[in-house]
């Protein structure tokens, strides 16, 4: 079966997060990615800890399905090459700040000399454009600066960080995959490339958009932890349960409210659902309420019940959910690299009926298809050797 992107071969300079991921799911569905990385170590997404043996397990659920070569776009020969390998490539992905690829000679406008069929993306936490460009940041920063950490948190608690890498993945990962996909249907009807600019809080501003619109409609600044969807109206909201553990109801729609109202012996609530004055009294009195079961005796009471009320999970929980099990989201690598350890990876969220993507749980050692790839592109063997004296590779 020919999988949507085979035959699309990816140039990957990226490393940690948001470039690996983005790669990951291109590779899923066919792409050939090359992680093009330093002959001193690599990416530095495989020493992050927790390390199991010699590599990190953060390493494994971002890099499958991918090859590696060793290359030092630092020196003028490690640059040749890399213009050479770009002559049968179709997208670059880059995560270094801006100006760094320019530098050494091989950003944007020099590489789509060498092929107008390029397609070069270039993922970055402000954009190459602004006064924020050439800044550090992570993804904390940029959620920071986007407004989203100072929505998140409890009623006049102090602003909380995400349990996710928001700005990085949402922000960084899925919108270059949006890039990369739209720049290649472009150039199926033009014939040429371009220059894909990711930035991280551009990506984190457009999550925003309803929140945007609460604040336009209400006509003042929403308040961390006290409107309709953070926490300040009890039908969208969480609960403790007898052991201590939470629940979580999204009784948005009124007959979802109605029939929860109902279900708890609490129907004179249901008039009050969007009575803001009332909310505070509501919410406590359900607290209450949820204390008197655990949370699976929540679950169970309210398994009939259709109003959008589930558990919270923990991760390990989560992996084991039936829903989560029948969707495949979740891989398990056993015995990593001989230790014994188990490395838990996400599946692949995107079903497609005619061509689903595969997951190949294969791992590119640091410069493990530096042969292949460079005698591919034309290097003999004495070549590669020479390269390898050099420590070009």
């Amino acid at each position: 079966m020919s999988l949507p992107l085979q035959g699309v071969r990816i140039l990957d300079l990226s490393r940690y997060l948001p470039g690996p991921f983005c790669t990951q799911i291109l590779a899923d569905f066919g792409a050939e990615v090359i992680k093009v990385e330093d002959p001193r170590g690599g990416d530095l997404g495989r020493h992050l800890a927790p390390v199991i043996v010699d590599q990190s397990a953060r390493f494994y659920t971002v890099n499958r399905n991918k090859k590696s070569i060793t290359l030092d776009l630092k020196k003028e020969e490690g640059q040749a090459v890399f213009k050479k390998l770009v002559m049968n490539t179709d997208v670059v992905v880059d995560q270094f700040r801006p100006g760094v690829m320019d530098k050494m000679g091989l950003g944007y406008e020099e590489l789509r000399k060498i092929s107008e069929k390029i397609i070069y993306c270039a993922i970055t936490g402000y954009g190459l454009t602004g006064p924020l460009r050439d800044v550090a940041g992570h993804d904390l920063n940029y959620l920071s600066l986007a407004g989203i950490t100072g929505l998140t948190g409890t009623f006049q608690g102090m602003p909380a960080m995400c349990a996710t890498q928001i700005a990085d993945i949402a922000g960084g990962t899925l919108y270059a995959v949006i890039a990369i996909l739209l720049a290649l249907a472009s150039r199926e009807k033009t014939g040429k490339g371009q220059l894909c600019d990711i930035a991280m809080l551009d990506g984190s501003v457009s999550l925003l958009a309803y929140t945007l619109g609460e604040w336009s409609g209400w006509g003042r600044l929403p308040d961390r932890g006290d409107d309709v969807l953070t926490g300040g109206y009890a039908f969208y909201n969480i609960y403790e349960t007898k052991d201590g553990k939470y629940v979580s109801l999204g009784a948005i729609e009124d007959k979802f409210w109605a029939d929860f109202c109902k279900k708890i012996g609490r129907e004179e609530y249901i008039k009050t659902q969007w009575d803001k004055s009332k909310q505070d009294l509501i919410i406590a009195d359900i607290r209450k309420i949820m204390l008197e079961k655990t949370r699976d005796e929540w679950v169970e009471f309210f398994a009939n019940s259709d109003i959008c009320f589930t558990p919270i999970l923990t991760m390990d929980e989560m992996c084991e959910h039936p829903q989560v099990m029948a969707r495949k989201m979740i891989y398990k690598l056993q015995n990593v690299r001989g230790s014994g350890r188990e490395v838990v990876t996400p599946g692949i969220p995107v079903k497609l009926s005619a061509t689903p993507g595969e997951a190949k749980l294969t791992f590119p050692e640091l410069g493990e298809n530096n042969k292949e790839i460079l005698q591919a592109a034309g290097y003999s063997a004495v070549d590669i050797e020479e390269l390898k004296k050099k420590q070009i590779i």
